[in-house]
């Protein structure tokens, strides 16, 4: 072991204290939505071993698109499987409007880190942006705008993940409300797109290695998902196409975590998600996870943190209003499947 992971398991353990000795459960199992696990020396595996060094827990990990995985931990309430849950919104918003979450009370000091009390039953755990990749080695540039990609030439070049399946599919959804004025707009868009577009998939990571390849020229992603896979796809690059309005706009998509009601190992759960959100821990999200760290005492600083601000630079970041989005959205996916018929 390098004196860098040494250090960051002394961090580590400084932010455990107080947490309790070395817990009799000895596997806590997430299911997360995919993204965190991307790439070499990537946050996730990097947290997972440091959490269970200090601890003597174990880490089952499970990974999905976002509302693939939020829908197994609905179909498993009565007999819990996942200790901790990761996703993103609308997805958590599911989740809990679904009574398949519990609290996780943090201390004070950590509440106030994290900007507040936590008034939902999960908790911010990387700040992230919706974003599309393109294929550098095929295209000397991006296309500009939302209505540059209904071009002849992207017809089968394009692909983007399922909306109600994948958080970064949804987003795709409410992005083009966003830019088209409302769902009107942002549907009949997406009923041209269809033209262009590949067909369905249920998960946006696996779309960056067909990016990478020039199978396809365009997809969906995220900030931090295609930040972390460019140490193994050099070809993709993130862009951001403007709207009608000429505006390019990124919707904030924060990873989120929870403890899962009737969780089998609740008390290993609550350890973890106070782990991974820890000073010591996001200290690292800026380095290893490609992503920006959700508390109020780490900086942006160094030349990851300078490149991630530097890709969202010139961009309008907006928010959703996250539980009108949940209350709509098997109705907004219904609609979506009649108009591009997948």
């Amino acid at each position: 072991m390098n004196k860098r992971s040494m250090g960051l398991l002394g961090a580590c353990a400084l932010a455990l204290a107080g947490v309790g000795a070395p817990t009799l459960a000895a596997v806590v199992t997430v299911y997360s939505a995919d993204g965190l696990r991307d790439g070499r020396s990537n946050w996730f595996d990097t947290m997972f071993a440091a959490f269970t060094q200090q601890t003597g827990i174990d880490v089952q990990y499970v990974e999905a698109g976002s509302g693939v995985i939020v829908n197994r931990v609905l179909a498993e309430r009565t007999a819990a499987q996942a200790d901790v849950l990761v996703t993103v919104p609308p997805f958590m918003q599911v989740a809990a409007a679904a009574h398949v979450l519990q609290p996780v009370l943090l201390p004070a000091e950590e509440e106030a880190a994290l900007g507040g009390s936590s008034a939902a039953p999960w908790y911010p755990l990387i700040q992230n942006y919706s974003c599309w990749v393109y294929d550098a080695h095929s295209l000397a540039a991006p296309p500009a705008s939302f209505d540059a990609l209904l071009a002849p030439r992207f017809k089968g070049r394009i692909q983007y993940s399922t909306p109600g399946q994948a958080g970064d599919g949804t987003a795709v959804m409410l992005q083009a409300f966003q830019a088209y004025g409302g769902k009107p707009g942002g549907f009949a868009f997406l009923g041209r797109l269809q033209a262009n577009n590949l067909g369905p998939s249920s998960s946006t990571g696996r779309l960056a290695a067909l990016v990478n390849k020039g199978e396809i020229w365009i997809a969906n992603g995220d900030v931090q998902m295609n930040f972390a896979q460019r140490r193994e796809y050099p070809n993709i690059r993130p862009f951001f196409p403007a709207g009608p309005d000429g505006a390019r706009h990124a919707m904030a998509m924060p990873y989120e975590i929870a403890l899962v009601a009737g969780a089998p190992n609740a008390d290993a759960g609550r350890k973890l998600i106070a782990f991974l959100l820890s000073k010591p821990a996001q200290q690292r999200v800026f380095d290893l996870a490609g992503g920006f760290p959700v508390r109020r005492d780490v900086s942006a600083s160094g030349p990851v943190a300078q490149a991630l601000q530097h890709i969202v630079s010139g961009v309008q970041v907006w928010t959703p209003d996250w539980s009108q989005v949940a209350k709509e959205l098997s109705v907004d996916v219904e609609r979506w499947h009649q108009v591009t018929g997948n």
